[in-house]
């Protein structure tokens, strides 16, 4: 918001992040604003309140944060690579990489996303349509046939199949953590570079 100062800024960026840390430790149903404060090392749940008009306020700058942050690394990731199917194992495994690298901030956006399907979160669901958009990886896939790397026939189609394919990885690995996130990146972008081939 325009006219905030420094100060005002940074404690908002503290709320965030203790935010993000609340919902990844115990859950969006037990995540409050004294939970958040207790989190912050805050004197008073009117400090949240001041800054943000009410727990939705809050997590959409949350769901805001942790996009933009996993989509940088995201784009850094797909831009150091030269061919198209290296970026597309660069976006598979920038996936896993946020997960590994940012684990609280993968558990808060999934607590989140998770609060829009179930239809528990009025007011969010643009937030959901972020963290689940194809939209860069379809444009993605589009230049790779255009470039001649990739024959597929609906570009969209393998778009919604990669990205439900990681959703569904991560969150098997936030519960049960039973495979490497290496290993899972790696095994998703073999299955999905064979699919890129496809007459």
């Amino acid at each position: 918001m325009h006219g905030r100062t420094f100060t005002q800024d940074a404690r908002r960026a503290q709320i965030v992040q203790a935010t993000i840390e609340t919902l990844a430790e115990i859950g969006y149903a037990r995540t409050s604003f004294t939970a958040i404060c207790r989190q912050a090392n805050l004197s008073s749940t009117g400090l949240i309140s001041y800054h943000f008009a009410g727990k939705p306020q809050l997590l959409r700058e949350v769901a805001r944060t942790v996009l933009e942050k996993s989509g940088t690394l995201r784009a850094d990731r797909v831009a150091q690579e030269m061919t198209y199917r290296g970026k597309l194992g660069a976006y598979i495994s920038s996936h896993f990489d946020f997960m590994t690298v940012f684990p609280a901030h993968a558990r808060a956006l999934s607590e989140i996303t998770e609060l829009v399907r179930e239809g528990a979160a009025p007011g969010l669901d643009d937030v959901a349509r972020g963290a689940l958009s194809v939209e860069g990886l379809v444009v993605l896939l589009e230049e790779g046939c255009r470039a001649g790397e990739f024959r597929i026939p609906d570009p969209a189609v393998l778009a919604l199949a990669v990205h439900g394919a990681i959703d569904n990885a991560v969150r098997h690995h936030e519960l049960f953590a039973v495979a490497d996130p290496d290993r899972l990146a790696r095994e998703l972008t073999d299955i999905f570079t064979r699919c890129t081939l496809s007459p």
